[in-house]
C-alpha cells in the first residue's frame, strides 16, 4: 500500500452489518491497521475468476472424505458403548 501516497483516494459510503463492521474493526486492531486499509487489502485480494486447481479440489475433497469416514466410525463406536453403557444401567434400576 506504499503507492497509497500518490494514488487520489476516492470517498465512498457502503452499509455493512454490524457483524462485518465488528469483524472489520477486530480484523484492523489485530493487524494494527486502519479499517480502511483493511477494506482497501481486500478488495486488492479479491479475485472472482481465481478457482482452485484441480489437483487441489480433489486432494481436498478427498482428504475431507477420509477424515468425515474417520469421524462417522468413531461416532459409531461411541454410540455403541453409550448403548452398552444405558442398557447397564436400565438392567441396575429394574
Amino acid at each position: 500500500m506504499e503507492a497509497l501516497q500518490s494514488t487520489k483516494l476516492v470517498r465512498k459510503q457502503v452499509m455493512l452489518s454490524n457483524d462485518n463492521i465488528q469483524k472489520l474493526e477486530r480484523i484492523a486492531k489485530e493487524k494494527d491497521l486502519s479499517v480502511a486499509n483493511v477494506v482497501r487489502f481486500a478488495i486488492d485480494s479479491f479475485d472472482p475468476n481465481k478457482t482452485v486447481d484441480d489437483n487441489e479440489d480433489s486432494e481436498l475433497i478427498q482428504l475431507v472424505s477420509e477424515r468425515l469416514k474417520e469421524t462417522i466410525m468413531e461416532t459409531e463406536k461411541v454410540g455403541k458403548r453409550l448403548d452398552k453403557a444405558l442398557a447397564k444401567i436400565e438392567a441396575r434400576s429394574r
